[in-house]
This record gives C-alpha cells, sequence and structure tokens, in this order.
C-alpha cells in the first residue's frame, strides 16, 4: 500500500497565537505537511469565546474548537472533546503537544487506537490546585503514549512526572533554520537607542511576568558597570518594572522596547552583545530565545534551572550558566563578559557553532518525522 502518514497535531492554540510551543507546532505543521508522504491536520481551540471554524494558514488545515473562554490557563470546549474524536478517526498519528488537560481527556475519551505521541514542554508548576486534580488523568495519557518527546534530558531529570516513563522518552531538542535569521537587516536597531556609544548593549526578551525574572535582572543592572539594557517584550509585570528602573537610578541605562515584531526583533539579536535568560522558574522550559540570540553569534548569560534551560547554552561554552533569583552572581556575570570582548567573541563563535550543529531544524523534522512514523505501514515501506 502506497499512501501519506496521516498526522494530527493536537495543542491549545495556533498561529498567530504568539507563544513558543505555538511557534514550534507551526514549525512542525508546515514542515511535515511539505513533504510529499504526509497529511497534516492541526486542531487547537478558538481563543476566548467563539463557535468553531477552519482555515488554511500557510498551507496547513487548522480547526479552532469553539471555546466557552480560558480557565486556568486552559481552553474550555465541550466541541474540542467531540472533533478530537471525528479527526482521530482519520489519524494514523496524534502528537498531542501538553501540558493541555483538555487533550488528555479527549484523547482518553476517543477511543483512538493508533499511534500517540506526546510532545512534552514542560511541568505545570504554578497552578498547584489544578494539578492535584490533573494529576490522574495525566499519569493515564503518559501510560497510553507509544513515544514521548523532550527537548532535552534536562526536561526528564527536572520532571515531577517524566523519569517514571524514561523508557519510552526520545530526546529531539526545538530547531530553527539559521538562513531565515542570518539573511535579516542588520541595522543597529539598539546602537541608535544608546544613551553612549561605548556602552556594551544586553538584550533580553520575553513576556514580562513572574518566571522570567526580569526582576532579577534589573536588581543585577544597579550592580552592572559601562552597560545599557534593552528589554523587549510586554506583559503585567511592566509598570512595576518601569518604577523600580526610575526609583533605583537606572532608567537612563534601560530601554523597555514593548512589543518588536519578527524582523525588528532579529536586528536586535544581531546588534546585541550580551543576550540574557534571568529565568527564576522551571516554567521557563527551554528558552528558544537563547538559540535565536546564539545563531548570531552571542553569548548568552542563563539561570541554572532544574529544566532545559542549560542544557541549550552550555556553561563556560557559549556563555555563562548562574543561579536562579541571585542578583549579584548575575551582575557579575554581565560585568565579567562586558569587560572581556574577547571571551565575548569566543562564547559567540561556540553558540554559532553549536546552532549549526545540535539544533538544525532539518535534522529536527527528520527526526520527529521518524518517530511519528514508527511502527506504521509507512515504516514497513521504507523498510
Amino acid at each position: 500500500m502506497n499512501r501519506s502518514l496521516k498526522i494530527l497535531q493536537v495543542n491549545k492554540a495556533y498561529y498567530p497565537h504568539v507563544g513558543g510551543i505555538e511557534s514550534l507546532v507551526r514549525q512542525y505543521s508546515e514542515e511535515l505537511g511539505q513533504r510529499s508522504d504526509t497529511e497534516v491536520q492541526v486542531l487547537v481551540c478558538r481563543e476566548g469565546r467563539g463557535k468553531t471554524c477552519r482555515e488554511n494558514v500557510n498551507g496547513v488545515d487548522v480547526t479552532r474548537a469553539g471555546s466557552l473562554g480560558t480557565y486556568f490557563s486552559c481552553p474550555l470546549s465541550l466541541s474540542f472533546i467531540r472533533l478530537f474524536r471525528k479527526m482521530a478517526k482519520d489519524a494514523d498519528v496524534i502528537e498531542i503537544h501538553v501540558p493541555f488537560p483538555l487533550a488528555d481527556a479527549a484523547l482518553l475519551l476517543s477511543g483512538f487506537r493508533g499511534r500517540v505521541v506526546v510532545a512534552w514542554h514542560s511541568d505545570i508548576v504554578k497552578q498547584k490546585k489544578l494539578m492535584r486534580l490533573y494529576k490522574p488523568l495525566m499519569m493515564k495519557m503518559l501510560r497510553r503514549a507509544d513515544c514521548i518527546i523532550a527537548a532535552t534530558e534536562g526536561h526528564i531529570d527536572g520532571s515531577a512526572y517524566l523519569p517514571e516513563f524514561r523508557e519510552k522518552c526520545r530526546i529531539v531538542p526545538y530547531g530553527l533554520t539559521a538562513d531565515d535569521y542570518l539573511s535579516v537587516s542588520r541595522s543597529p536597531i539598539l546602537t541608535e537607542l544608546c544613551s553612549s556609544p561605548k556602552s556594551v548593549k544586553v538584550f533580553f526578551t520575553g513576556r514580562l511576568v513572574y518566571y522570567k525574572g526580569v526582576d532579577v535582572l534589573l536588581k543585577a543592572f544597579t550592580m552592572v558597570r559601562g552597560c545599557e539594557l534593552f528589554i523587549a517584550g510586554t506583559g503585567e509585570l511592566e509598570d512595576s518594572l518601569k518604577g523600580f528602573a526610575e526609583a533605583n537610578g537606572i532608567a537612563g541605562r534601560v530601554h523597555f522596547l514593548g512589543f518588536l515584531p519578527d524582523e525588528e526583533l532579529r536586528r536586535a539579536y544581531a546588534d546585541c552583545d550580551i543576550f540574557v535568560l534571568p529565568s527564576v522558574a522551571k516554567s521557563e522550559a527551554f528558552g528558544i530565545v537563547q538559540l535565536e540570540a546564539m545563531v548570531y553569534g552571542k553569548p548568552v548569560i542563563n539561570t541554572s534551572l532544574p529544566s532545559g534551560v542549560p542544557h541549550v547554552s552550555i556553561d563556560g561554552e557559549t556563555g555563562i550558566t548562574v543561579p536562579p533569583s541571585d542578583a549579584e552572581a548575575l551582575a557579575e556575570a554581565i560585568n565579567r563578559l562586558a569587560e572581556d570582548a574577547k571571551l565575548r567573541e569566543k562564547f559567540g563563535n561556540n553558540a554559532a557553532e553549536r546552532v549549526k550543529l545540535c539544533f538544525n531544524e532539518k535534522n529536527v523534522i527528520r527526526e520527529i518525522f521518524g518517530i511519528l512514523s514508527e511502527n506504521t505501514f509507512l515504516t514497513e515501506e521504507i523498510q
């Protein structure tokens, strides 16, 4: 028999929703869908309230299930369960991106007998009351899964749940296509905003929420010399962070850039001297932004979280890793790199090479396809 592998990708949301997992699901769906031996469909929920709709997004068929709203960061949708059951009947393999409790329930209620691959992006960290209710359902889903994909060993070792299922886990890192980044304009978007032409440019991008640790970064910056800090992103802590900068006399050296479109964001990566990811909780499971800075040859300062973060940029090789929530250690790392241009160059060159060798998107998609097609008719044909 010669037919395409039918893949159903399942997640909370899909482009144009902005988020690391959503970007990843889009990447997988578009690139797998371009293969001649696959058919890809995507099932997600609508953001906010609304009825079910179907659309084609850059060549990918996307079904957005009607939603009653979002509770505890999870969509509430009865139609999602019905649509999951219906779409699963036509699928050879389902890849579910978690955490997403509704998808766990939909899978177990669907009666689907085909191959199930779980893409584990992180534990649920903050909603502890929800976790007590959700854990039995999640453990059933993990036992049902044929394979669990984790981006790094840190995702497994740092999880409260995955070590029990280590034998069915596979490590597949997130990836990117370097040419997509290196082809953009290199105009000095940050340099143009500098108060002093001699300043070393330190860059952060991400949502301004508790686990990103931007408050720690600002505390560290009160102890940093000869640098200016550029913060791209918005979020619930934006006003308090600006207030801290004003109150502590560093507002003249801290630039809040707000939301930056992709092209401007890439120009910022290219123009910075140091990239910092100061996250303080393992809700930060990987930090794709590290790769986006590294592809431009930038040294990274990250934190030693029990997650995938320190497995992306390596301490002493592509940057410096410091303890989370330690403003003094963070300031020391920034000062060390700011004062040593040769060390920045060494770490930056190593970073660009690491992206090329370990996080090449084509290799990632090839591995994902191999996992999805295992134990299917397609595997037999290839052999």
